[in-house]
């Protein structure tokens, strides 16, 4: 595109250089008032566009073209990666056409921002046109055969690699680059030996991981650009978008902005995006159907976890219960035997205190019989010892007399009365 600036700057020039040198070789009457329209009177005729100003149109298209270009490739630079697919998608899904090499260029670095944001299938989907448009462009080849490799998709990568080998190949064989002479690449001759060694070297570690088996766990939460552990809104809202986005029959419409050189070459590119389209189009349904029956089989675990949790919470609740009721149980038997207990008690103590009092009446009435047997006894002693004595006077006797200690006192007094006569 920068060539093509120079050159119609240049045939610009040249242009008007020529119309000056022709306008000053005309005579005056070669100037007719024929050509322009008499004042009152409409002339519906338009006049025709010349060459010089669509010349000049062109190359204001061309400089907005660089200038979005390079503006893009900056953010690019600068890890600024939405601002520079913004720049490019201005750039591809302008009304106004580019040609194929410069589109190609163009989708090439908008997958690489694609990569660099973890937008894989975008990614896939430009490196299909950059391909579609020219099939040899090493740099695409080895950008989807590491996209495909990230996505553990690993026999598409071996066939990217396997390509790219092919052209380094062709290259050293015919030692110059695949393509057009003017048509520039992103590697230079001398650096293919080098890089041929470690493609093979890739290639083996490839068929290797083949021949073990690990062609089955492609990681469709990165084609799709979702995290693993997402909702089922989320993979719906994500794979409506892609396959919006990626159907099969819009594959072809950015064939419409490009201008060929050559016509015929417009077929095999529809056709080469159609094929790549509709490959990328099954990975990602097929990545929505083995992701919507994880996220089922997810649902459905979810459900028996929450079931077996709301049992385990009822039968612990159940327990629970079980043993509030025994608790209470234990209560009600406790408090009934400790009150038995207690009556029991109660009545021993009872039985106990008519025991002692009855046994303390006994002792009391065979006490009080004792007292009066002996006190009878000894009364009538002293009367016939005062008998005997002739003593005929009353003795006093208080009430004091009827114990045992007051009667001994009294007859101690009588006796001490009579020895003293």
């Amino acid at each position: 595109m920068e060539d093509a600036m120079v050159l119609i700057q240049t045939g610009k020039r040249l242009a008007t250089d020529a119309f000056r040198h022709e306008s000053i070789c005309w005579s005056d009457d070669s100037f007719s008032f024929a050509k322009f329209p008499i004042s009152g009177k409409h002339c519906c005729t338009t006049l025709p566009i010349t060459e010089s100003e669509t010349i000049s149109q062109l190359l204001s298209h061309v400089k907005l073209l660089l200038r979005r270009k390079t503006a893009a490739i900056a953010a690019l630079d600068a890890g600024l990666y939405s601002e520079a697919i913004r720049h490019f998608s201005k750039i591809v899904d302008g009304h106004r056409g580019a040609p194929q090499g410069f589109m190609a260029k163009c989708y090439m670095h908008r997958a690489s921002a694609y990569h660099s944001s973890g937008r894989i299938a975008e990614a896939i989907a430009d490196c299909n046109r950059t391909l579609a448009l020219d099939p040899s462009c090493i740099n695409a080849l080895r950008t989807r055969a590491a996209l495909f490799e990230t996505i553990r998709c690993l026999p598409d990568s071996l066939h990217d690699l396997e390509h790219l080998k092919l052209l380094y190949n062709s290259i050293l064989q015919d030692r110059k680059s695949p393509g057009p002479i003017w048509k520039r690449q992103n590697v230079e001759y001398r650096e293919i030996p080098g890089r041929l060694c470690s493609l093979a070297t890739k290639i083996q570690e490839l068929k290797k991981r083949l021949a073990n088996g690990k062609t089955g766990n492609v990681d469709y939460y990165a084609l799709i650009g979702l995290k693993w552990g997402c909702s089922r809104s989320e993979l719906e809202r994500a794979h409506l978008l892609l396959t919006l986005r990626h159907k099969p029959d819009k594959s072809t419409s950015f064939v419409e902005r490009c201008e060929f050189a050559d016509e015929e070459d417009v077929d095999s590119v529809k056709d080469r995006a159609k094929m790549s389209a509709l490959l990328l189009y099954r990975m990602i349904q097929r990545g929505y159907g083995s992701l919507m029956a994880t996220i089922k089989d997810e649902e459905a675990a979810e459900k028996q976890r929450k079931k077996a949790a709301a049992a385990l919470q009822l039968m612990q609740k159940q327990v629970q219960l079980n043993q509030e009721q025994l608790q209470e149980s234990r209560t009600e038997t406790f408090s009934t035997v400790s009150m038995q207990q207690v009556q029991q008690i109660q009545e021993l103590k009872q039985s106990r205190a008519e025991i002692l009092d009855s046994d303390t009446c006994n002792t009391n009435i065979t006490n009080a019989t004792v007292f009066k047997g002996a006190f009878c006894r000894e009364l009538a002693i002293v009367g016939n010892l005062l008998s005997q004595a002739g003593f005929n006077q009353p003795i006093p006797v208080t009430y004091e007399a009827l114990n045992a200690k007051g009667y001994k006192i009294v007859i101690e007094d009588l006796i001490s009365s009579k020895t003293n006569e």
